[in-house]
């Protein structure tokens, strides 16, 4: 067998196990917002939500972390590294998730995730303004199409619900622009220091932001909840925060960010039929149009962009 040969059946596995996680994570990310809904029922806040997920997190991320120190070879970590850890570590998994959880009290699981999607679009628009990215026709239509059929979802839905669901979907948009800012940032860091180094320290470092804002803000004794409460933590942690954390940075490794955007494309489809499974969710037709101009928006920069 000759070297070239070997080559491409490498690469070709390499594509086949990145495109694997990113399937994989898209659809363990799309889960939480199942399980957030579900515990929201027994009476527990974001805060508190959000710090149960996170404490049950915190050992996975330093026992990665170790694990992922002891190895021989590993880049060495300069203050700049550090500090880039530590600013994406607070904007991508911090503020994200803060922003995810309060606005997922005032609406659906299924327009929570339209409304995420649209972080392909706002890597676009970052890249213009901070990295002189320049934008094509092809991206401007995009665009237009994941904007408009957000404004036909939320629309409906603020028809339906008022100021909350306003508020809400504004906290969603915050989400997205925090989790965009860290998926840029996260390409240029992963080369340099590796997807699973990156990624605990990370985690780490937004473990204890979450953990910090929940002592300062709320009592212990709130975190006494309902056993069911705990058990939608966990798989908050483990199901929808460590495997696919690990899985997303495996992807964006192997394939790039935009052919794992691409993949995610699968995110809001899930919720939304796990959300009617679930949670008794419906989508309107206006509402399922507005989807789909997302999905298009959003999977067509990813494929122009992966070109």
């Amino acid at each position: 067998m000759s070297l070239s040969v070997v080559t491409i059946q490498a690469d070709q596995r390499q594509s086949l196990t990145g495109f694997a996680l990113a399937f994989m994570a898209a659809t363990f990310f799309s889960i939480k917002a199942i399980f957030v809904k579900l515990a929201y029922r027994y009476g527990v806040d974001a805060v508190t939500l959000l710090a149960l997920r996170m404490l049950f997190s915190l050992p996975f991320f330093v026992v990665i972390a170790l694990i992922e120190e002891r190895k021989p070879g590993k880049a060495e970590l300069h203050r700049r590294h550090v500090a880039a850890i530590v600013g994406l570590g607070l904007v991508g998994y911090y503020l994200a998730s803060l922003f995810d959880f309060v606005g997922l009290q005032y609406v659906s699981a299924g327009l929570e995730r339209l409304i995420l999607f649209l972080f392909p679009t706002f890597t676009v628009l970052l890249s213009v303004l901070f990295l002189g990215y320049r934008i094509s026709r092809v991206e401007i239509l995009a665009l237009l199409l994941s904007y408009g059929g957000i404004a036909l979802a939320v629309q409906q839905e603020v028809a339906l619900g008022g100021a909350h669901t306003l508020f809400g979907s504004l906290m969603i948009f915050g989400s997205t622009l925090a989790f965009s800012t860290y998926l840029v940032g996260s390409g240029e860091m992963i080369p340099r220091i590796g997807a699973r180094r990156f990624m605990a320290y990370a985690m780490l470092v937004s473990c204890l932001a979450v953990i910090v804002q929940f002592f300062f803000t709320h009592d212990i004794a709130v975190l006494r909840q309902p056993l069911p409460v705990y058990l939608y933590g966990f798989l908050m942690a483990t199901v929808s925060t460590v495997l696919p954390s690990f899985m997303l940075a495996g992807a964006i490794h192997r394939i790039g960010a935009s052919h794992t955007s691409i993949i995610g494309g699968i995110g809001p489809v899930m919720t939304i039929i796990l959300a009617a499974l679930f949670l008794g969710e419906r989508m309107s037709p206006v509402q399922i149009a507005g989807g789909v101009l997302v999905i298009a928006g959003a999977l067509s920069i990813g494929f122009f962009r992966s070109r």
